[in-house]
């Protein structure tokens, strides 16, 4: 299976991308949470062209991408998971729930340090919250991120097949929890007791500082509980909230270029 999912990971990687979009795009046209102010297409186009530009930086700047450095690291043994040559099914959890940890603590310090949020407040600088924000991030911010999970993988050694499980679950669940939807209250109350939902992650992309230092996890809800990031909801209400930032409020129509280029104007305020 290993070696099947390494040699078609582009594809069975795309058709998950894919296939979440449409899945999810789906619900938010059916049943949106909020009503948009930027138009839908221009926002798609834009957003998704940031993705599409990201994917072939990471493939020219990368002699080797996540699952290929996975494959080397267990051909020499590398890594604790290797180390301790653990069954695949327990060494393949671990290695997602580390993973998962890592994003987590990623995010905060992409948060706290103000270098790194001048990159990732590209993804909280978009006015209108939906399924392509979930792969909004600036083009320096993916490199980086792919770097941290490069040493990740080098000091854990988790199996291939859990890093492309991991891949695909975070690809799917960023397009899912930033859908604009929502789930009806019971059953959205019972999952953000193990997942990141719509209305659990729509807090952190609230325009007022305070909750959006909230909520950082992207799938496993548990992070932001134990360390003390979690907010049940914005103190506006889901439709009452102001989304993305203050200073970029004027900005709706945000281009390629324009998330492209923000990270390197100058501060306001």
């Amino acid at each position: 299976m290993s070696d099947f999912l390494l040699e078609h990971e582009p594809s069975v990687r795309m058709g998950f991308f894919f296939g979440s979009l449409v899945l999810f795009g789906m619900w938010e046209t059916l049943r949106p949470t909020r009503t948009p102010t930027v138009p839908r297409l221009w926002h798609w186009l834009n957003n998704l062209g940031l993705t599409v530009f990201n994917s072939f930086l990471l493939r020219f700047t990368f002699p080797v991408l996540a699952a290929g450095f996975a494959a080397i690291t267990t051909t020499n043994g590398w890594g604790l998971l290797n180390w301790l040559d653990l069954p695949l099914v327990p060494a393949t959890l671990i290695a997602i729930v580390v993973l998962d940890l890592v994003v987590y603590g990623q995010h905060v310090l992409f948060h706290a340090v103000p270098l790194f949020w001048r990159l990732h407040k590209v993804h909280h600088a978009d006015v209108d919250y939906d399924v392509t924000t979930g792969a909004r991030f600036h083009p320096v911010e993916i490199m980086l991120s792919m770097g941290i999970k490069l040493g990740v993988i080098l000091v854990l050694g988790p199996p291939v097949v859990a890093v492309i499980l991991f891949e695909i679950i975070l690809s799917s669940m960023a397009m899912f929890n930033h859908a604009n939807a929502s789930l009806p209250t019971g059953l959205d109350r019972v999952l953000r007791l193990f997942v990141v939902t719509p209305d659990m992650h729509r807090v952190h992309h609230s325009i007022n500082r305070r909750e959006h230092n909230a909520n950082f996890g992207f799938n496993i809800s548990l992070w932001d509980r134990l360390f003390g990031t979690y907010k049940a909801a914005p103190d506006a209400g889901q439709t009452g909230m102001t989304i993305g930032l203050t200073d970029y409020q004027d900005n709706r129509r945000q281009s390629l270029l324009w998330m492209i280029l923000l990270p390197f104007r100058s501060e306001k305020g």
